[in-house]
């Protein structure tokens, strides 16, 4: 069974290798955070696999009895003014195999002033998009792993355009209980546009991730490592800004290295107190932080922390993460027990 279930993962990721990243595919607010927890560990954790409901919005395979009858809300001041947030619910109707997960995304870009090819005002327009997710997991019998899978519907409304999609997220996992160790593979929005914008179809954000996590077995703390973007290599471009001129003035470009290469994969995560009442969470994404630095100071981009606490039946999650010394969010996030 496991030979098979590598064959298949081969088969499915092998034609993807050489698909794009940011800025070259629609819909990319698929891709965005689902929590203030994953937001907290550096982004993008896909390891999780306890009573946190949001963690199948990213990784299906999570999905698990633990998150039943569990209602997530998060919302998040954006970049810019956007605002953005997510809800997860899931229900179990059988311990041993059988729960349902639904969730959403929403992004709202807010109000712009628009203006025709003379420059007269048209009025102000919005733009919101939306994703509605309905996941299933399923641990393989006999084995330690666990597959899952979550469809998704996409809208999208910018000013007068329209579009819709439909998309698929694979996700694999194996739990090692006596090491506390997970690792997962988690392959995101396998799909296409049913509806164009205008006439031109466009790529889907696809997007392959790795993740590796443990407790380590005598400090209540859990490390988590994420590699991101596996589909793309290499990830990195050379910055004009960075460029350097000799005393002649001739340019040279920046120039990234393999090791650079392989820290903009990478974002590494820790939570203190994972499973108690209370809980630290730090992280640090490498790509982020090295795009967004600026040469001669100090602003800790990459940089990202939060808490969770819990009260009776709700969990609260707060987290903050640095993008440049002008531009922060905030994440906010409650989860609410219901049985």
């Amino acid at each position: 069974m496991l030979k098979k279930i590598t064959t298949f993962i081969c088969l499915v990721t092998t034609p993807l290798l050489f698909a794009q990243v940011g800025g070259e595919s629609t819909f990319q607010f698929l891709n965005l955070i689902s929590s203030p927890r994953q937001a907290a560990l550096g982004g993008k954790v896909i390891t999780n696999y306890d009573y946190d409901v949001t963690s199948g919005l990213f990784n299906p395979a999570t999905i698990n009895d633990e998150m039943d009858n569990q209602l997530a809300v998060n919302y998040s001041s954006y970049l810019a003014g956007i605002s953005y947030g997510t809800a997860a619910y899931a229900y179990t109707w059988d311990r041993h195999v059988n729960t349902l997960h639904i969730g959403m995304t929403y992004i709202n870009y807010g109000e712009f002033e628009g203006y025709d090819l003379n420059g007269v005002s048209t009025g102000t327009f919005t733009g919101n998009e939306a994703a509605l997710s309905l996941g299933y997991a399923y641990n393989i019998p006999y084995t330690d792993f666990f597959i899952g899978a979550n469809f998704k519907m996409i809208t999208s409304k910018l000013e007068q355009y329209n579009s819709i999609g439909l998309a698929t997220d694979l996700g694999a996992m194996y739990i090692n209980e006596r090491l506390d160790f997970h690792a997962a593979l988690v392959i995101r929005n396998l799909g296409t546009q049913v509806v164009t914008y205008a006439g031109l179809r466009e790529k889907l954000p696809l997007e392959i991730t790795l993740g590796l996590s443990q407790t380590l077995e005598n400090v209540p703390l859990r490390w988590h490592l994420t590699l991101e973007n596996l589909q793309t290599w290499p990830i990195a471009t050379s910055n004009p800004a960075r460029a350097t001129t000799d005393l002649d003035g001739n340019q040279t470009q920046e120039e990234v290295g393999f090791l650079n290469e392989v820290l903009r994969h990478t974002i590494l995560g820790a939570e203190l107190f994972p499973d108690r009442g209370f809980s630290l969470r730090l992280g640090y994404n490498f790509r982020r932080a090295e795009e967004l630095r600026l040469e001669e100071q100090r602003n800790f981009s990459g940089l990202s922390f939060g808490i969770g606490i819990k009260m009776n039946k709700m969990r609260i999650s707060y987290s903050h993460a640095r993008y440049t010394s002008a531009s922060n969010t905030n994440f906010f996030g409650l989860q609410i027990d219901l049985r």
